[in-house]
């Protein structure tokens, strides 16, 4: 989806399911997401599906699908589900709102991750995995956009495509779905997908949290597909104590691949020689400080008073009226990369914000992140949107 935080517009539903609408947080062909308040007041991320797209059965079996899938799966690294409606008017699907950016965005704004904060990353999205392998599903579309950084640890997201152990990756239509870059081989090709498929999308996924790209990505979606299946990947920049581990989530064959368990001890072994994490303290230093300063916490609106007496608004037929004052929503702005001023000079503001990048812009020509060292920061400067998927 396409990122962004903007008040609601005059088309927009006020209230959805019981959850007052007080802002847009993105917007993608499925539809939109808000950000809504519950009736005691606590924030959620409501999915809203474009009306138009009710009428298509098999979006509608995918939407389901998606909703029975985020709810059977409960686990400190995926985003719960609140409530649903999937045979309302709009369809729609409330979860728990997420503080913190994409990982596609945070890299984009700051650079590959530091090498012990990659390790990090690779135990929580293998203990997301675990939670969804347990349910006997496959999410069959773990890319960067999918992954929200919380201070908290990594949050998976998006199970539209998931599919029980059984399915296989293609529509009624045999087009394979998900996200090139990032699909396994037998995904690529069309075949049956099982819990192995996710492993290597998660070994793409580390290679674009240490480097900075994905290993097969560039060019046309064939011939990222066909690198997929026929190239080995490019692992030249990433760290080399994360090259046997992601080199092997990267196998061809699906039953060269590690398993969750073999991954979760290679984890934990590698992750032996950092500091141990701390209550409170999911991510190292330099990237818990960048998510505390506040750079990524934009202006959000508060819970807006209720609306005047008048005319019911409901979700099909919302208040065809401006946005009150509360409403306005500063838009987010680029930062720098990983940098110790910025951490050291940031006023600690509240965690309140999906998808929102850096609040710094970085210097001309920015240096890429080396182990312990840091660059230099210039004025902020205004950026547009980038990715978020939810």
């Amino acid at each position: 989806m396409v990122a962004f935080v903007e008040p609601l517009a005059a088309d927009d539903p006020r209230q959805i399911g019981g959850y007052r609408l007080q802002a847009r947080l993105g917007a993608g062909g499925m539809g939109r997401v808000y950000l809504g308040y519950s009736p005691g007041g606590r924030p959620v991320a409501v999915k809203v599906v474009h009306p138009e797209l009710t009428r298509d059965p098999e979006f509608m079996q995918r939407f389901r699908r998606e909703v029975a899938a985020a709810q059977a799966v409960s686990d400190a690294y995926t985003a719960a589900v609140v409530g649903a409606g999937t045979d309302d008017s709009p369809p729609w699907l409330a979860t728990t709102f997420v503080s913190g950016p994409p990982l596609a965005d945070l890299v984009a704004q700051a650079g590959p991750l530091p090498e012990d904060a990659v390790w990090r990353l690779a135990g929580g999205l293998t203990e997301a995995l675990q939670a969804i392998h347990a349910q006997g599903l496959v999410h069959r579309d773990l890319k960067p956009g999918n992954i929200l950084i919380a201070a908290d640890g990594p949050r998976v997201i998006d199970f539209g495509i998931s599919r029980t152990t059984s399915g296989t990756v293609v529509t009624a239509a045999r087009t394979t779905i998900g996200t090139p870059a990032y699909m396994s081989p037998e995904q690529a090709e069309g075949h049956p997908v099982g819990p192995a498929s996710d492993v290597f999308s998660l070994g793409s996924v580390l290679t674009f949290a240490a480097s900075g790209a994905a290993p097969f990505d560039g060019g046309e979606m064939v011939a990222i597909a066909y690198r997929v299946v026929h190239r080995e990947p490019d692992l030249i920049r990433v760290p080399a104590s994360l090259r046997p581990v992601i080199g092997a989530c990267l196998a061809k064959n699906p039953a060269a691949r590690p398993d969750i368990g073999q991954l979760m001890r290679a984890v934990a072994v590698n992750s032996a020689v950092y500091p141990e994490i701390t209550p409170g303290k999911f991510w190292p230093a330099r990237v818990s400080a960048v998510l505390e300063s506040g750079a990524f916490a934009p202006a959000l609106p508060t819970l807006a008073p209720a609306p005047p007496p008048g005319p019911a608004t409901n979700a099909a037929h919302p208040r065809r009226s401006a946005p009150p004052a509360a409403e306005t929503v500063v838009r987010r702005h680029r930062g720098p990369r990983w940098l110790l001023p910025v951490v050291l000079s940031a006023a600690v503001a509240a965690a309140a914000g999906v998808a929102i990048a850096l609040a710094m812009s970085p210097a001309p020509n920015p240096p890429e992140f080396l182990p312990g060292q840091y660059g230099t920061h210039t004025a902020p400067t205004a950026s547009s949107p980038a990715n978020h998927s939810r």
